[in-house]
């Protein structure tokens, strides 16, 4: 299996995964340009894809998606009230109904080689899930948007071999950033998102002998900075109660405008 950050940020989120025959994206909040170019720089032609896989509404995972569902007609995964806000968003322009398709947490199913399984997240949205893809035995989390985790978030990561995590703010920084303060408490919130220093406490229960990678993704722009959700998951992962240390897997932060590295999977 495979998995490449297209965009992921704040300001929008595409993400690759695939195997040798199935090729699937989770979210397109970046343009049909860039989702394009991205898809290009991996040898894949947007007319191969088999599925787009929505986590939730918001502007920066569905921002692209009803122009490049409208010139690719690939087919498009959400929870039923994931769908009825789509459909509700005037901005995407018409799409084309027969394109949806609708999931429920806990409830996976198959697209050509690859299962696909949703989980449930704490998030402000209508219907929010992420997304764990397997092929045979190996298993790919893309996990973003929570503002807190519980033993059931643990539970449906346990075992993956590459994991994509949220990491998107510095406390500090968004304290004294220049956000309102109802937003400030809105990403501070369990519905909003995810911490650096959460982040790397919930990887802390997640890491096993055979976890290949890590990656960081949802940054904010204002509120965090690349180096600093890098090493402050490294540090919580080091101080933690397991028996490992950071440096015992590889961890890369997902780039806010350019592709990141291709992983694959052993």
């Amino acid at each position: 299996m495979r998995l490449c950050s297209i965009a992921s940020g704040s300001s929008g989120n595409c993400i690759y995964v695939g195997t040798d025959t199935t090729h699937v994206l989770v979210d397109v909040g970046i343009s049909r340009k860039r989702t394009e170019e991205g898809l290009k720089s991996l040898g894949i032609c947007p007319g191969e894809l088999d599925a787009i896989f929505v986590t939730h509404e918001h502007s920066d995972h569905i921002s692209g998606l009803g122009v490049f569902s409208r010139k690719y007609n690939v087919p498009i995964y959400a929870t039923t009230r994931t769908v009825d806000a789509i459909k509700g968003a005037r901005s995407l322009g018409e799409i084309d109904g027969e394109l949806f398709q609708t999931v429920k947490a806990d409830e996976s199913f198959t697209i050509k080689d690859m299962t696909v399984n949703p989980m449930r997240i704490s998030h402000d949205a209508a219907d929010p899930v992420a997304y764990r893809f397997s092929y045979g035995r190996q298993k790919i989390g893309v996990v973003t948007d929570l503002g807190t985790y519980n033993d059931y978030t643990v539970e449906c990561l346990k075992g993956m071999d590459a994991l994509l995590l949220e990491a998107n703010h510095d406390v500090n920084m968004l304290q004294v950033g220049p956000y309102p303060y109802p937003l400030k408490q809105r990403i501070l919130g369990d519905r909003g998102h995810l911490s650096n220093e959460n982040s790397g406490r919930l990887l802390s229960r997640l890491l096993h002998d055979k976890l290949q990678y890590i990656v960081l993704g949802h940054l904010s722009k204002e509120n965090n900075m690349p180096e600093l959700a890098y090493e402050t998951v490294k540090l919580e992962i080091t101080q933690s109660d397991n028996c490992y240390k950071a440096g015992d897997f590889p961890i890369q932060v997902a780039k806010r405008s350019e592709v990141s590295r291709l992983i694959e999977i052993a």
